[in-house]
This record gives structure tokens, sequence and C-alpha cells, in this order.
């Protein structure tokens, strides 16, 4: 239960604030309430079940060290980019030739959402948690980030007026560090160093860590400034 509740907190902080939010809230004007829902739906069935499926079968041929090791630093840039501002991108619109409404916003989702942090995040706790543990990071994986994007379709403009974009990075920087750091530390107990360089090498590490996110964070607010 613990492991579920991580992943579907991680993947839905991970969405919150996200383009494919604000996506889906102008796609009310084009379509119905229920064929969005639909859509989103099915679309992020799909996504979570090839990520968690390519992450799971990675943990089959390389070591839970290793793979651990990378999870971590998958977690660690997750946090880091948080507090980086991110460009406005032009969404691809292959999809809307498509006459079915809810294969059209499926469509258009899968494009925009095809390589996002919540993806990869996916890809990681699959490859983190094993095959043997693909369904519950799947569905873990799917309720979350179906809860954040219903979450914005449902009260985009509340969310905005009441809740900043830099307090929505914090919390997802938080939470990306905290399990960062606690897979790192993980890893190099599986990797065999020895139990009491393991604490204070975490330690230097969330220093060197934390002084680096500190250096974006205070570009980020000068780039702010002179936009």
């Amino acid at each position: 239960m613990m492991l579920f509740i991580k992943i579907l907190l991680t993947e839905f902080i991970a969405e919150m604030g996200d383009k494919t939010q604000l996506m889906l809230a102008a796609m009310t004007s084009k379509y119905k309430l229920r064929d969005i829902i639909l859509g989103t739906a099915v679309a992020i069935a799909i996504l979570n079940g090839i990520a968690v499926v390519a992450g799971g079968l990675l943990s089959e041929v390389i070591p839970e060290g290793v793979i651990k090791f990378v999870a971590a630093a998958a977690f660690l840039f997750f946090a880091a980019t948080s507090l980086a501002k991110e460009d406005d991108e032009e969404e691809d619109e292959k999809s809307v030739g498509i006459k079915i409404a809810p294969l059209a916003v499926a469509g258009t989702f899968f494009v925009a959402e095809l390589g996002d942090k919540t993806q990869l995040t996916a890809i990681t706790f699959g490859a983190n948690e094993g095959i043997s543990n693909a369904l519950i990071v799947w569905i873990a994986c799917s309720i979350g980030l179906f809860a954040a994007d219903m979450t914005g379709l449902l009260a985009t403009y509340l969310l905005k007026s009441k809740v900043s974009d830099n307090m929505m990075n914090m919390a997802a920087f938080f939470i990306f560090s905290v399990f960062g750091m606690l897979t790192l530390k993980k890893s190099f107990e599986l990797l065999g160093m020895r139990a009491s360089l393991v604490t204070p090498l975490i330690i230097a590490l969330t220093v060197v860590f934390l002084a680096v996110c500190f250096v974006i964070f205070v570009k980020n607010g000068k780039k702010e400034q002179n936009d």
C-alpha cells in the first residue's frame, strides 16, 4: 500500500501545473466533458502501460543497485528541473482531423505527453520496482496522472488564482528530492558500499545537490525578471 501511495502521489505532483492540464482545459471549448475524460483515460492507460513494462523489462537484465542509482539520478533530475522555467511549447495537432471526439482527445493528449516527465517517472518506477510490481506501478501512475489532469480540467482557474506555479514547482522539487536521496542511499547499499560511509556520503551529496538547485533557482529568478 505504501508503494502504491508513494507512486500515486509522485505522479500527481509531477503532473500538477503541466502543459497538458492547460491543454485539457482549452479542449472544453471544443469537446464535451465526458469525451475529454474518456479520451484522457485511454491515453493515460496506454502511455503508462508502455512506460511501466519497458521499465520492468529493464529490471530483469540490469543489477538492482545500478537501476536504483539511475532511478535516483532521474528523481533528482526531475527535482532540479522543477525549479527551471519551462518555455511554452507548441503542441502537435496531428489528431485534430479525427472525427470521433474521445479519440481526438486521446490522440492529442498522447502526443503532448510523450517524453514528458510524468512518463519518464513511470518508466523510472517500473524499472525501480521490477516487473513483479508492474501492475501496481501502472495503476498507481495512471490514477495519479488522471487525478491530476482531472483536477486541472475541473479547477484550472481556481488553482491558478489560489496556488501559484512556484508553489507547485516547490512541492514537486521536495517530493522528487526526498525520493531521489532515499533511492540513492538504497543503491549504495545494494552496490556493497560500507554502511559507515553511506550516510555521510548522502549528506554530502544532498548539500551539493541543494547548492546546485539554489543556483538554478536564482538563475530562474533573474530570467523571469528579464522577461
